[in-house]
């Protein structure tokens, strides 16, 4: 029986537990003068996180305290000058869509999403590079101050993004490849909603390495497991060592407690009636799928152990024998139930469900081929693009909607990858989506990294490989759309293109929710000449933290171009010219928020006055000018 404590708490203590769930990266462990084991604060990291510059410490050496890890932290906390500006002319259904595509460097983009995406994200997927030698890396400049930092990221020409061939020979090689994943994996940690996981593909190169990183950033607690993704054997023999058959899935949550549910299989998704399944019995081309209603099988040759000889059905009337483990009785029932499934090359299967698990069951952490393989990826890739060479390397789309499956990802949630690649993300999950009646979202991010020439990929005429991701996107919605016998309206297979880019601001420091409330003593026009109004739109979205994927209409107001979003959430007016008419119409409509252009009212009394009509008309709507 516990006893009582009979004394005050001890504030020292709750104060640890509350630092430790707002930066888990400075809470350690210390012996107490009783030789007890406690948690404690190293305060070096506390000030770093706390500081708008690179503090100085004991010396760094390798270990957790790679050389350069105080930068890299101090890079994840710096603010930049940058916005993301939309492009309309990449993106597919742009005013309807829930999914984005953000083209530029992942640690640009992950800032300018820490307010709009903060804890609304379900699952980060991640596929970074693996570090073997000759893997491409973010080159990032960590050892400026903060005000150069700003100053240089304000001009896209001086900063641009900085790719390097990281080498074994490199003396800093396992540094380097730390200073540029630690500061991306402790920005998207915010962006995870309390019950989100995190999944890492890795190798073996770097996998204790990623280990020990994610257990800094998450804790160690939250350590969901790691899987063993049974990849093929093709590029086997490129080890020394051994054949790499495998690679592996770093699993992390935000919060074990409220994540470890999600990775159980809810009942309702085992206790379908075994009746439904040939009305369900709908396939996807390949060595797994999943029923339209939810269903996820794998498939087993009916030809090992081969006791009996077996007779199966066809569509077309005729009849096959086939060597079989199991005898006719049993594949009569089988077939009765939908179960048997005959691949293209004439080879029989059984279709083994996660439904006949015990219920609550949890999926193993072997992933087996049948999720997909290296070649599976470049076959899907070639069923768009004619080629399976147009990228290095990419994951099968079948491996990444189980790894959402698993996950627990619901209708409405987001899938983040911000290592894009080959967006296989996004066609699995146009896939899930399709099969499962679902409306799962995502948010690509990729950086417009120079393809080779002579590649496939250069000679079908693309220049990076943000465009060949895009267009990877593009295809693969087209598909499942015409294949799905869905309308376009109950599936999303659209996304919003958006560019990081240099602010819209001449004044980096003037952003709406530094602004007071219609900055009347703001004259000057901050905007740079080249950006639309739109552009304006999205860097307030940012600055405001409302959500990028918003609905967004364009309405002519008193002559006026006028911005109105998710029906009056934010209504925007970014006109040279603002008429005292459309500052009456707007406020009549009483939106959550406004903002104008601060150069846009003639005059110090038109400024006034128009403050005078909300407070009268709307004076629960929030007024800002940029």
């Amino acid at each position: 029986m516990e006893k009582l404590r009979m004394m005050s708490p001890d504030l020292t203590d709750a104060n640890i537990e509350k630092l430790a769930e707002l930066f888990p990266a400075v809470v350690t462990e210390a012996v107490d003068a009783y030789g007890n084991v406690k948690m404690a604060v190293n305060f070096d990291l506390l000030r770093q996180e706390l500081s708008d510059h690179v503090v100085e410490g004991p010396q760094e050496r390798y270990r957790l305290d790679w050389p350069g890890k105080r930068a890299a932290a101090f890079a994840a906390n710096a603010p930049i000058a940058k916005t993301l500006r939309p492009v309309r002319d990449e993106s597919v259904d742009f005013d309807t869509t829930k999914n984005l595509f953000i083209e530029g460097d992942n640690l640009d983009a992950l800032k300018l999403l820490q307010e709009s995406y903060l804890g609304k994200v379900k699952l980060i997927y991640i596929d970074p590079p693996y570090n073997t030698g000759s893997d491409l890396l973010y080159d990032d400049d960590f050892g400026i101050s903060n005000g150069e930092y700003l100053r240089r990221t304000g001009e896209v020409d001086d900063d641009g993004i900085r790719l390097v061939v990281n080498t074994e020979t490199n003396g800093r090689f396992h540094s380097d490849w730390l200073s540029m994943v630690y500061p991306r994996i402790k920005l998207a940690r915010p962006l995870l909603q309390d019950d989100g996981i995190i999944m890492v593909s890795i190798n073996d190169a770097e996998a204790p390495r990623l280990r020990q990183v994610m257990d800094e950033v998450f804790g160690e607690a939250n350590f969901l497991g790691q899987l063993v993704w049974m990849k093929g054997k093709e590029g086997g023999n490129d080890n020394a060592g051994f054949g790499q058959h495998h690679e592996y899935i770093v699993v992390y949550a935000r919060d074990k407690s409220l994540a470890a549910g999600s990775i159980a299989l809810d009942d309702k998704d085992v206790s379908r009636h075994r009746s439904e399944l040939p009305e369900a019995n709908r396939t996807m081309p390949g060595t797994g799928g999943i029923y339209r209603e939810g269903e996820l099988f794998q498939l087993i040759n009916l030809s090992k152990q081969k006791d009996y000889t077996v007779n199966i059905p066809l569509q077309d009337g005729s009849v096959i024998e086939w060597p079989s483990y199991a005898p006719q009785k049993t594949i009569d029932e089988y077939l009765r139930v939908g179960k048997v499934f005959v691949g293209s090359k004439g080879v029989p299967y059984v279709k083994s469900f996660l439904a006949d698990e015990a219920a609550g069951s949890k999926p193993g952490t072997l992933i087996g081929s049948e999720w997909g393989t290296t070649k599976a990826g470049g076959i899907a890739v070639r069923d768009l693009f004619g080629s399976s060479k147009m990228f290095s390397y990419p994951k099968p789309p079948q491996l990444i909607a189980r790894l959402i499956q698993i996950s627990g990802v619901k209708s409405g949630e987001t899938v983040l990858d911000f290592f894009a690649g080959s967006a296989a993300t996004a066609e699995a999950v146009f896939r899930l989506n399709v099969l499962s009646g679902t409306s799962i979202r995502f948010a690509l991010i990729q950086v417009a990294e120079e393809v080779r020439a002579g590649t496939d990929a250069a000679n079908a005429g693309f220049e990076d490989i943000a465009e060949l991701s895009r267009e990877r996107v593009r295809r693969a919605g087209a598909k499942f759309l015409e294949g799905s016998g869905i309308s376009a309206d109950s599936l999303d297979t659209g996304f919003r293109a958006l560019r990081v880019d240099t602010t819209n601001m001449t004044d980096v420091l003037r952003t709406p929710d530094e602004a007071d409330q219609l900055a009347l003593d703001q004259l000057e026009d901050s905007v740079k000449p080249d950006r639309s109004g739109e552009d304006l739109l999205f860097q307030v979205l940012i600055d405001w933290g409302l959500e990028i994927t918003m609905p967004i209409k364009v309405e002519k107001v008193e002559q006026h171009e006028v911005f109105v979003v998710e029906d009056g959430a934010l209504i925007a007016c970014f006109e040279e010219h603002i008429s005292p008419a459309v500052v009456r119409t707007i406020a009549a409509r009483q939106p959550l928020r406004v903002v104008f252009r601060d150069s846009g009212f003639a005059s110090d009394d038109a400024r006034i006055n128009a403050e005078q009509v909300f407070r009268e008309a709307a004076p629960a709507t929030e007024v800002k000018t940029i």
